[in-house]
């Protein structure tokens, strides 16, 4: 028979056992939910994320602040569900309404939500529900950008998928917010839009009426492109700049004619600078021009535009720098010793390896400056071996937009580096455009 104290200490040993079951639960469930709850805060923080900077993206449509916002928002809104799956691990989520916020060309696009998933064995202790909870800002910056567009006669049997493409990638930018220039060049280069130097935002409209209108003739004077590009930049006086500026050059070929100042054994004959053009080729080796400089197909006249110059022109008929704009200019030298050989005697050999170092130089000069190079190419011709050194025109545009893989001998760490996309067919110049926008918006987040 057992005394008191026996069923004493038995009740006890039940009342202890029974709490150690409740702790014992407790932890299990703990050790579950928490479970639970990082998996729900994980997922949630990545949709969060990309709502945010599809948000981000999406503002650059529309032509007014009011739908850009909107834009922003409803991108965000169709990121965040398309990453977090109704009914994730049981949870409820309720994503708040996207903030979008414009300051003097930057826009800030705040994002969060709040989900809750009920709790398993933790009930024991108390708890019903467990809450989490994320937020993301993305910055879109402020944008200055010029647009350069080889408008070369190679590119006539492409012509509408270039305008279409070219026209496409002027879309994703904000007509408000970003600043743009657009140029195009083949013997000369013209400044279709010119940046603004003060206000925001581009017309969208004119831009593209331009890019619409672009006929394909004449060759590839690339220096006179970049460097009209750089200098619509640096135009903008430093404190109206942009936190982000960027060239967009898109050719199929390689550059193999420039514009400056040329001695003629004549004085009389020609006292204007103008573009000395030259083939890939030494097939095509004779030295034609001069060409207007700021128009893309149009000879200057009298005795500056012959179809040979090479007996006008005196034995040191090459320029020591590039002087198209300023005959005074000592800014980036023709002859030269590096990265090609350059004398001063006028020739095919000398006017065309001119012609691919000074749009290197121009490019490298942007550079230093915090300017953004992305390139693109278009056709096989681009990996073909051409010129006098027998080089790859694409080994150029990667030199100018300073790629990981460039050449050794242009590769510079400590300058920014920009992209290259290849397009071996037409098919593939909207995605090669889409993918520099890509990179450019990201770059400016």
């Amino acid at each position: 028979m057992k005394t008191l104290k026996a069923r004493q200490q038995s009740g006890q040993v039940i009342m202890i056992v029974a709490f150690s079951l409740v702790a014992l639960i407790g932890a299990v469930g703990l050790a579950i939910d928490s479970g639970l709850g990082y998996l729900l805060k994980a997922k949630l923080n990545a949709a969060i994320d990309s709502a945010s900077i599809a948000g981000a993206r999406a503002v650059s449509n529309g032509s007014d602040q009011a739908t850009q916002a909107a834009n922003a928002k409803q991108a965000a809104r169709e990121f965040f569900n398309a990453n977090m799956p109704a009914n994730y691990l049981g949870s409820s989520v309720v994503l708040n309404d996207p903030v979008v916020t414009f300051n003097q060309g930057k826009v800030t696009i705040d994002t969060s939500a709040t989900a809750s998933i009920p709790v398993s064995l933790t009930r024991v202790m108390g708890f019903k529900v467990l809450n989490v909870a994320a937020s993301a800002q993305t910055i879109r910056k402020d944008l200055d950008m010029a647009f350069v567009v080889d408008t070369s006669g190679s590119l006539s049997s492409q012509a509408a998928k270039v305008r279409s493409s070219a026209a496409s990638f002027i879309n994703k930018f904000s007509p408000t917010t970003d600043r743009l220039s657009l140029i195009h060049f083949s013997y000369g280069a013209v400044v279709d839009d010119p940046i603004n130097l003060v206000s925001r935002g581009f017309n969208r409209t004119t831009m593209t009426n331009h890019i619409n209108g672009y006929v394909f003739s004449g060759l590839t004077n690339s220096s006179e492109g970049i460097w009209l590009g750089r200098n619509e930049l640096n135009r903008i006086a430093q404190i109206n700049r942009s936190s982000m500026r960027v060239i967009v050059f898109f050719s199929d070929g390689s550059p193999n004619s420039f514009a400056s100042y040329f001695t003629f054994k004549n004085p009389g004959n020609c006292s204007l600078p103008g573009t000395l053009i030259t083939g890939d080729s030494a097939s095509g080796s004779s030295l034609e021009g001069l060409w207007k400089m700021d128009k893309q197909s149009q000879q200057l006249t009298g005795q500056c535009y012959q179809s040979d110059l090479t007996s006008s022109l005196t034995s040191t008929g090459m320029p020591a720098f590039y002087n198209a704009h300023n005959s005074a200019d000592r800014e980036f030298a023709v002859v030269t010793n590096s990265p090609r050989v350059v004398t001063s005697k006028p020739s095919w050999v000398n006017v065309n390896r001119a012609s691919r170092n000074l749009v290197e130089s121009i490019a490298e000069k942007a550079r230093t400056e915090g300017i953004y190079i992305f390139t693109l190419g278009l056709g096989a011709q681009l990996q073909s071996n051409t010129g006098p050194d027998n080089e790859k025109g694409e080994n150029v545009l990667k030199c100018m937009a300073n790629t990981t893989d460039a050449l050794a001998r242009c590769r510079k760490s400590n300058q920014p580096t920009g992209l290259y996309c290849f397009a071996a067919t037409e098919d593939q110049l909207s995605p090669c455009f889409s993918k520099l926008a890509s990179e450019i918006l990201r770059i400016t987040k």
